[in-house]
């Protein structure tokens, strides 16, 4: 499955939450999509409500079926609680860590950026998405006019967003550094990690 790229809103709708940015419309409409979105309450099934929350953070992080389900068995092979080591991986991916350090306005942002070459890891470019960043590495915007002047605007768009503890951001110098990866205590709780476990344990 290709990643989604029709109407974000109706998307926020469906999941009850913005797992894309917020808009207008979501915030007057903030039921369900459709016609009887703001009356409709369906009975749903274990399977459907650990599906939707696999739904839910997949579109969060803007991965396809298939790059959430390798980096899904990836974390099986690692020690700890599975759900909150996934999670860390997630948060661990280089377009997270840009969007993060607020160089990006949204993850889909952050992958652009990326991918287009603005983006250094310890002084080497790197254009992998999904590249996973380690603790003491260094992120930085590539010193190039246009790659710069995306950046600032970009931090000065963010400047009220929270930088997570694990990050520590440079703004003069258009620098992050990963101090640390994030713990359970910072990790996203709006989304059910056990159910997302539980179903793919079927």
């Amino acid at each position: 499955m290709s990643r989604y790229t029709g109407p974000t809103t109706r998307m926020n709708r469906k999941f009850s939450m913005a797992v894309f940015a917020p808009s207008k419309a979501f915030e007057r409409r903030p039921h369900l999509p459709g016609q009887h979105g703001p009356r409709l309450r369906r009975k749903m099934s274990e399977y459907a409500i650990g599906l939707l929350e696999k739904q839910k953070l997949r579109f969060m992080y803007g991965l396809t079926e298939k790059q959430f389900r390798l980096t899904f068995d990836k974390a099986k092979a690692r020690k700890g609680v599975r759900g909150e080591v996934f999670l860390q991986m997630l948060e661990s991916r280089l377009d997270n860590v840009v969007y993060r350090a607020g160089f990006a306005r949204s993850r889909q942002a952050a992958r652009q950026f990326v991918t287009h070459g603005h983006v250094q890891v310890n002084g080497k470019k790197v254009d992998i998405a999904s590249f996973m960043v380690s603790a003491g590495d260094e992120i930085s915007v590539k010193d190039r006019s246009s790659s710069r002047q995306l950046g600032t605007r970009n931090l000065e768009d963010n400047q009220y967003r929270p930088v997570p503890a694990w990050l520590s951001v440079n703004a003069d110098s258009l620098k992050a550094a990963v101090s640390r990866l994030p713990n359970a205590d910072e990790l996203d709780t709006s989304v059910n990690t056990q159910l997302i476990v539980e179903f793919y344990s079927r």
